[in-house]
C-alpha cells in the first residue's frame, strides 16, 4: 500500500467526511489518495480560511475537523486558524506538507521549521519520518485533538514518505473511550455546598455546548429552582425564554446579567475557561465561593480558587448533582424580579426602517427573522457585543462565535461549515465590512460548493470596534477608516447574488428576500455607530437600582 493511501486510509477510520484545504507539489500524492476515498477535499483560497474551517467542523461535531496546507508559506497561513482552534477548544488536525526528508534537490527554498511554528499553538506537533509509523501517530492525533480539553494538533507529512510502499499497512482501529464520572464523594461534597448557599447561580460556559449537557442543565435548574447565566459562548445551551434562565454577559461588569453574579454567595461553573471571561471580572474581591463542574480540572487562578471540583462528564455531574437536590428550591421572588428587568432590557431601539441601521435594531430584525434552531455566525466585529447581550438564543451552537481568540475574518467560515454540515437550517453570517475583506476571497468556495448563505455585512468604512475603543479611550480618531468595493458587484463577481439595505427595503425585508433567493447572497448594510456609545453604559447600576425599588 502506498503511504499516502494509508494516510488517508486512516482519516477514514477516524470518521473524517471533509478535508479543506489548499494543496502544493509537497501534498499531490495525499491529494491523489484523496481523489480516490470517499472524503471530499473542499479546496479553498486561502489556508487561513481552511483552517477556520475545520475548527468550525471541530466545534460542530466534537470529532477533530481535519485542513491540509503545503509547506512553507502554506503551512504559515493555517497558524492562525490553528490557535483559533486551540484557544476556542474545538478539536482539529492539521496535515502540512514537506520537502522529502532523503534526496531533498531545492535546498532551503521555503523550507521552514513548521514543527516548531505550531508546537506552541497546539496540543502536539509532529512529523513523520517513515510510512510504517503513520497508523498510530494518525490515532494518536485524533485522540489529542479530541481528549479533554479538545484543540489542535498537527502532522508533518514530507513528500518522500507519502510516496513510500507500506506492504503490510493498516489504519488503527478508532477506539472512542467513554469519560469518567465524577467521584460519588465529591458529588455530595458539592451537594452539601449548594444547600448550604443562600443564593447559587449557575454560570454556563463554552464546555456545557456539548451533547446531552443542555438536557441535563435544563433538568437540573427545573429541579433546584437556581437561575443560570451564559458567557458568550454557553449562550443557548439554556433557552432564553426558559424561567431560570438569566441571560448572558455581552461585556464585563457594566452587563446587567453581571447583577446575577454579584448578588450570589456560591458560583456554579459550567464548563468554564477562564480564557473567555477572566475570573478577576466577576470575583475580583475573590470572595466567591466556587463549584467548579467540568470534564477537567480547574486552571489555578488568583481569582478562580474552587471550595470543590466535580471532574468528570459534565452531564453525568449535573445528573448526580440532581439527584441529590431534588427536595431544595432556590428559585425566588428576587430571581424572578431579576429575570424580568433584564428581560425588558433586551428590546432594541425604536427606529424602524432607519438606515443607516442602528446595532441594536440590527439583532431585533436578525431575530425576527431566524427560527429557534437557525445558525447566526458572527466574525468578530463590535457587532457581537450586541448579539452576545440581545440576541435571544434557544439552542446550544445556534450562535457562533468565538471569544478566546477573537480574530477577525473567521465567521464565513464558520457560517459555511454549519450549512455545509446542517444544510437543513438556515444560516446567517454577520461580518464587519473589516473581518469580512480579510476572507472574503471564499465567497467563491461558498458559491462552488452550492451552499444557500446569506453573508450580512455591516459596513462602516472602518475598523468600528477599535474606532469605538479609541474614542472610549479619549484618543484622536487616526487609523481607522479605509475603503470598500461596492458589495453588490463584488458578489456578482463571484456568481453570488448582492442586495443593499435602502430607504424602502429595511434590513428585516431584505434578508427575508436573501433566503428566499436561496444559494450565496451578500446583504451591504450600512450601521449607525452612534448607538456604540451605549455599550459603554452601566447597565448593571441600572438593574440594581431597579432591584431596590421593587424589593
Amino acid at each position: 500500500m502506498n503511504a499516502s493511501d494509508l494516510f488517508v486510509a486512516c482519516l477514514a477510520e477516524e470518521g473524517v467526511t471533509h478535508v479543506f484545504g489548499v494543496p502544493g507539489e509537497e501534498t499531490l500524492d495525499l491529494l491523489e489518495s484523496l481523489r480516490k476515498s470517499p472524503i471530499e477535499f473542499v479546496v479553498t483560497r486561502h489556508e487561513q480560511h481552511a483552517a477556520f474551517m475545520a475548527a468550525t467542523h471541530g466545534r460542530l461535531t466534537g470529532r477533530a475537523g481535519v485542513c491540509l496546507s503545503t509547506l512553507g508559506p502554506g503551512a504559515t497561513n493555517l497558524l492562525t486558524g490553528i490557535a483559533h482552534a486551540q484557544l476556542g477548544g474545538m478539536p482539529l488536525v492539521a496535515i502540512t506538507g514537506q520537502k522529502a526528508l532523503h534526496d531533498n534537490r531545492q535546498g532551503n527554498f521555503q523550507l521552514v521549521d513548521v514543527v516548531g511554528c505550531f508546537e506552541p499553538l497546539t496540543k502536539w506537533s509532529q512529523s513523520i519520518s517513515s510510512g510504517a509509523s503513520i497508523p498510530r501517530f494518525v490515532r494518536h492525533a485524533f485522540k489529542v485533538a479530541e481528549g479533554e480539553r479538545p484543540g489542535a494538533v498537527h502532522l508533518e507529512l514530507p513528500e518522500d514518505v507519502a510516496g513510500e510502499d507500506v506492504p503490510d499497512g493498516a489504519p488503527q482501529r478508532r477506539v472512542v473511550a467513554r469519560r469518567p464520572i465524577a467521584d460519588g464523594t465529591a458529588l455530595d461534597e458539592a451537594a452539601g455546598l449548594i444547600r448550604a448557599a443562600r443564593c447559587p447561580v449557575l454560570l454556563v460556559s463554552a464546555g456545557a455546548n456539548r451533547k446531552r449537557v443542555g438536557v441535563q442543565l435544563r433538568t437540573f435548574v427545573e429541579t433546584t429552582g437556581i437561575g443560570a447565566v451564559a458567557t458568550q459562548t454557553g449562550k443557548g445551551v439554556l433557552p432564553d425564554d426558559h424561567p431560570r434562565s438569566l441571560f448572558s454577559l455581552g461585556l464585563h461588569k457594566q452587563d446587567g446579567a453581571h447583577v446575577a453574579i454579584e448578588r450570589a454567595d456560591l458560583v456554579i461553573c459550567v464548563g468554564y475557561d477562564i480564557v473567555e471571561y477572566p475570573p478577576a471580572v466577576w470575583n475580583g474581591n475573590h470572595d466567591k465561593q466556587i463549584l467548579h463542574v467540568d470534564f477537567t480540572e480547574a486552571e489555578p487562578d488568583l481569582a478562580y480558587n474552587p471550595k470543590c471540583e466535580l471532574v468528570g462528564d459534565i452531564a453525568a455531574s449535573l445528573e448526580g448533582l440532581g439527584a441529590r437536590l431534588g427536595d431544595v428550591d432556590f428559585a425566588d421572588a428576587a430571581q424572578a424580579r431579576l429575570r424580568e428587568i433584564l428581560d425588558g432590557m433586551l428590546h432594541p431601539a425604536t427606529c424602524d426602517d432607519c438606515v443607516p441601521v442602528p446595532y441594536q435594531r440590527v439583532v431585533h430584525d436578525v431575530r425576527a427573522v431566524m427560527g429557534r434552531h437557525d445558525v447566526v455566525s458572527l466574525d468578530n466585529t463590535i457587532a457581537k457585543l450586541w448579539f452576545a447581550r440581545g440576541y435571544s438564543t434557544y439552542a446550544d451552537n445556534t450562535l457562533l462565535l468565538d471569544n478566546a481568540l477573537a480574530t477577525m475574518g473567521a465567521g464565513l467560515a464558520a457560517g459555511m461549515t454549519a450549512k455545509l454540515l446542517q444544510p437543513d437550517r438556515r444560516v446567517l453570517v454577520v461580518a464587519g465590512d473589516g473581518g469580512f475583506m480579510m476572507n472574503s476571497q471564499d465567497l467563491e468556495t461558498a458559491v462552488r460548493l452550492g451552499l444557500d448563505l446569506v453573508v450580512l455585512i455591516l459596513r462602516d468604512d472602518a475598523y468600528g470596534f477599535i474606532r469605538w475603543k479609541q474614542k472610549m479611550d479619549g484618543f484622536a480618531e487616526h487609523g481607522l477608516s479605509f475603503g470598500n468595493p461596492d458589495f453588490v458587484k463584488y458578489a456578482q463577481a463571484y456568481g453570488a447574488l448582492g442586495l443593499r439595505v435602502g430607504e424602502d427595503d429595511g434590513l428585516a425585508d431584505t434578508l427575508r428576500r436573501g433566503f428566499e433567493a436561496g444559494g450565496v447572497v451578500v446583504v451591504d448594510c450600512p450601521v449607525d455607530n452612534d448607538e456604540n456609545d451605549r455599550l459603554a453604559e452601566d447597565l448593571a447600576e441600572d438593574v440594581r437600582r431597579r432591584m431596590e425599588q421593587q424589593s
